[in-house]
């Protein structure tokens, strides 16, 4: 139904039109046509773009309604009435691609909720949960944040984490441990476990 390429339909039908129609050996033209697209084509281009949701598309429909419209053009009797035959045309061969069409999507009761997997949880709530915990270690004592991150964050040793502040390991163990002690009690934490 829908090409790669998207051309003009004026540019393709222009030239349709002033092509001769073959018919047996007879070759019929008509220049009562190509004025008469040339002088409708944008309004009757407003009535295909209504009738689809790609601009291309719409260009295609308006180009085989006019074409169907130039094949019938000797069996028109009133041309006053052109616009009417014209969006009959339209309506119609958009119905015909909407009946071929394939149905991919099927109406259900119930959504399919897609499976979390390795029951992780929503991305939503741990981003929640990660700026809680940021908020709750920048309340830390300068010293005990400096800590935490080195050890936690930065995954370095007691013994790394003493060299890198340059105090002992003992002092690490205990204020990593208070740190840790506020941080499970941080209302924002409790609220999230």
């Amino acid at each position: 139904m829908t090409t790669a390429v998207c051309t003009s339909a004026s540019d393709a039908t222009a030239r349709a039109a002033t092509r001769p129609a073959v018919r047996g050996t007879q070759t019929l033209t008509y220049p009562s046509f190509s004025s008469y697209m040339r002088a409708r084509q944008p309004v009757l281009l407003r009535t295909a773009r209504s009738l689809t949701a790609n601009p291309c598309d719409a260009e295609d429909l308006l180009q085989t309604a006019l074409t169907k419209t130039y094949v019938a053009w000797e069996r028109i009797e009133d041309h006053r009435a052109l616009d009417g035959y014209v969006r009959r045309a339209l309506l119609n061969t958009r119905t015909s691609q909407w009946r071929k069409r394939k149905v991919d999507e099927f109406a259900c009761d119930e959504l399919p909720e897609p499976e979390t997997a390795g029951g992780a949880e929503d991305p939503a709530e741990q981003q929640a949960m990660h700026d809680a915990m940021w908020r709750a270690i920048a309340k830390l004592p300068e010293r005990q944040r400096a800590m935490v991150v080195l050890r936690y964050y930065e995954d370095l040793s007691e013994v790394q984490t003493a060299e890198v502040l340059g105090v002992s390991v003992g002092t690490v163990k205990s204020a990593v441990s208070r740190a840790l002690g506020k941080l499970r009690e941080d209302p924002e934490l409790v609220l999230a476990r």
